[in-house]
């Protein structure tokens, strides 16, 4: 009987490794599959931005159109710097969000 035992026990571990292998497997496949969207988004926003870039460089797109978008969209001090923009002022509602009251 302790023989079909051994035996048991040795499947079981097999069966926990094989459980395991598979969900190693199955996270790096979820890994690359979220690593290829995120650089897919990036490329797009590459070729977003290379886009209006051009046109506004060959004047079919007024500057100040894209600054103003750029205004509205950008929050970060570093991001808006780059395209010339003033700070965004902070508020007393901005502060009380940051802070989580």
């Amino acid at each position: 009987m302790a023989d079909i035992d051994d035996t048991i026990k040795a499947l079981e571990d097999r069966l926990k490794q094989a459980k395991a292998r598979k969900e190693k497997l199955e996270a790096r496949k979820l890994d690359y599959l979220i690593k290829g969207q995120r650089a897919d988004d990036t490329r797009k926003k590459i070729l977003v931005g290379s886009a209006i870039l051009d046109r506004v460089n060959r004047g079919e797109w007024p500057e100040s159109r894209l600054l103003e978008m750029l205004d509205k969209h950008l929050t970060r001090p570093h991001d808006r710097a780059l395209f010339g923009l003033k700070p965004i002022e902070k508020t007393a509602a901005t502060e009380n969000t940051e802070s989580g009251e």
